[in-house]
């Protein structure tokens, strides 16, 4: 997950309100039930210690949510009477609305509920052209199109040889059509930077343009088994799309397994668990950051100043690195404002073992 869009949170200094809105379930009553979640989460934050100005400010934003059609949910973060930043969600937050009250925004949680969307192009495919339609977790909206040669397109079953030459006429036509519509998609990739192509058709209309897109693409292409006219159409794009996800999860995981295996001279390239992590992070090492939101390293408690670099184990390593005021935050936040400010992505990870804690990075150098 590209975490550039969070530079916003750390660009002012806390204490931050951290809000998960769920607004999945859609009813006569909605907005009289978001009215009520505005109330509930601006006194939560209340009790935690936020101040009255960031309280309201929460409570109007998920108030203007009343008659929001958004499908699954919306993060808020507000500081000093402000919502710095609102992203929307992919899918609804575990265990409903909730809200907190830290040293830093809690935004761990996007890596799940924000992040691992791939945005697809799906391509409808046929003898004539294709019609393309982007789609992701937030929705769907038309791509473009594009129309190839319109005659001859169908075959015929003689054997006579003015109609063998019309067939050939025709397989011409098909040739022509899929090479036009393969060099539209790889435009269209280009221009949305979609993460995965997807084609449907049957299944020599979709062989054909897959066989003439360019090579780079080529590991980003699925298939859907089903047509434009059947309803498990739906269920073979969401299939690709996780299927998308787990093949691009693992293979980080594979460097990571991979790199965290000392050399000759003792030096790895990956490390995990917090001391490791933290010290990798204050030197600007973290090339990407693995986290396991429901690690036990995720929520063990780290001292952070008012830098990004600046953080540590102990609160007296702070005072010996120079920094005059310390306060807790959650290791996995503070390694992703580590994260932030060096532009080192990260991904959420669910194995069970690795990395060892549920937390760990891919370095720059060993």
């Amino acid at each position: 997950m590209d975490l550039a869009f969070l530079h916003p949170l750390y660009e002012h200094p806390g204490p931050w309100a951290s809000v998960y809105v769920d607004t999945s379930r859609h009813s006569e009553s909605t907005a009289h039930e978001r009215g009520l979640t505005a109330q509930a989460m601006a006194g939560e934050l209340s009790a935690q210690g936020a101040d009255e100005a960031t309280c309201r400010a929460v409570r109007g934003a998920i108030e203007d949510l009343r008659h929001s059609s958004e499908p699954h949910g919306r993060a808020l973060f507000a500081r000093d009477g402000e919502v710095v930043l609102a992203p929307p969600l992919v899918r609804p937050p575990q265990g409903g609305d909730w809200a907190e009250w830290g040293a830093l925004p809690r935004v761990a949680p996007l890596l799940e509920l924000a992040g691992e969307d791939p945005v697809c192009v799906v391509a409808y495919v046929d003898r004539r052209g294709a019609d393309f339609e982007l789609r992701s977790a937030l929705g769907r909206e038309d791509a473009g199109s594009v129309a190839g040669r319109r005659w001859p397109v169908h075959r015929t079953s003689s054997a006579d040889w003015s109609e063998r030459h019309f067939q050939l006429r025709v397989e011409n036509t098909w040739e022509h059509n899929a090479a036009e519509i393969a060099d539209a998609l790889a435009v269209c990739q280009e221009e949305t930077r979609a993460d995965l192509l997807i084609l449907v058709g049957d299944d020599r209309e979709r062989r054909s343009v897959r066989e003439r897109l360019p090579k780079r693409l080529h590991d980003l292409v699925a298939e859907a088994p089903h047509g434009t006219a059947s309803r498990l159409l739906d269920a073979d794009v969401e299939r690709a799309r996780a299927e998308h996800v787990a093949r691009q999860a693992e293979a980080e995981l594979e460097r990571f397994r991979a790199a965290r295996t000392p050399d000759d001279e003792g030096r790895a390239g990956a490390v995990e668990g917090v001391p490791a992590l933290v010290e990798a992070a204050r030197e600007h090492r973290i090339d990407e950051l693995l986290i396991r939101v429901d690690g036990p390293d995720a929520h063990r408690e780290v001292w952070i100043g008012e830098d990004p670099d600046q953080l540590a184990v102990r609160r007296t390593d702070l005072k010996v690195l120079g920094e005059q005021h310390a306060w807790p935050a959650r290791a996995d936040d503070a390694l992703i404002r580590s994260a932030v400010a060096t532009d080192a992505p990260a991904l959420s990870v669910s194995e069970r073992e690795v990395p060892v804690g549920g937390l760990g990075a891919l370095l720059r150098w060993k």
